[in-house]
């Protein structure tokens, strides 16, 4: 049976505290289901931000898209954690992720380890939450081998990022490589995780095609028409981008989909269209 549908949206900018409110209350109004921070240097403070949100709406979720765990010290999260989660009313969905900017460490005074020792912190900052908190859903995002089986190990979504793209000699389909890769290192734990793709181009203008700024900046060397090709791009009208999802839910079992805020007042038809 497939999954139900479900749509994140992240906000990386606040301008004040009634403009959080009001952005919450009307993506909420939207059919969004959860409200996403990001966690960069420079983008807003995400527990703070998400308990604002909270106490803006009702119903829509609150997520980190994604904490970069090596900032922390797994009892202090946990511990922000938990009264986030309790200010929401059992509405907080943790993101993790293992931090790439080397600069946010410089900037943070923090060392910037191996990415071997950045996913290593991270199974232990998310083994150290999932004892304490397990009534908290834990999302863990990347592409690389490493940090999925991490990811397939221990949360309960699994956020497939990246822009890999089939080369035109290849017979291999990169998101249906990269589930199945989680499915082996989840075993019997598979069935019952969600699977979440980020979406990095919608398009907003009514011309069916996306801005590809955001998606090139994962993927520089790659052409418009490589990008175009990516998962994690949408293009054409409405209908067609809901069309596009259904397929990956049905292909792939994906069925939990985040867009950025930019996108959110076109996306919002197609989540119409889904539902």
């Amino acid at each position: 049976m497939d999954n139900e549908f479900r749509f994140g949206v992240g906000v990386q900018a606040i301008r004040s505290a009634a403009a959080l409110a009001e952005t919450a209350r009307r993506l909420e109004g939207s059919g969004f289901d959860v409200f996403h921070v990001p966690d960069h240097l420079g983008a807003p403070a995400p527990f703070p931000a998400l308990v604002a949100a909270a106490a803006a709406t009702s119903t829509i979720r609150l997520g980190t898209y994604v904490l970069n765990a090596c900032f922390y010290k797994p009892a202090l999260l946990t511990r922000d954690i938990a009264d986030t989660d309790l200010l929401s009313g059992g509405r907080l969905e943790v993101g993790l992720g293992a931090g790439y900017v080397r600069a946010e460490f410089e900037a943070a005074e923090l060392p910037f380890p191996t990415a071997a020792r950045r996913i290593d912190y991270l199974e232990h900052v998310t083994t150290y939450v999932t004892r304490r908190r397990p009534d908290v859903p834990i999302l863990i995002a990347g592409s690389g081998d490493r940090l999925l089986t991490v990811a397939a190990r221990h949360a309960d979504i699994i956020g497939l990022t990246g822009a890999r793209v089939a080369g035109q000699e290849d017979r291999v389909d990169p998101l249906a490589e990269r589930i199945a890769f989680v499915r082996a290192a989840a075993g019997d734990r598979f069935d019952a995780l969600e699977l979440n793709l980020a979406i990095t181009a919608v398009p907003t203008d009514g011309s069916g095609i996306p801005d590809l700024s955001l998606t090139r900046r994962f993927a520089p060397t790659l052409s418009d028409e490589q990008l175009l090709a990516s998962p994690a791009v949408l293009s054409g009208s409405a209908h067609d981008m809901a069309d596009t999802l259904r397929e990956y839910r049905r292909r792939y079992g994906v069925s939990y989909f985040t867009v950025q805020q930019d996108h959110a007042e076109a996306f919002a038809e197609v989540i119409a269209a889904l539902r």
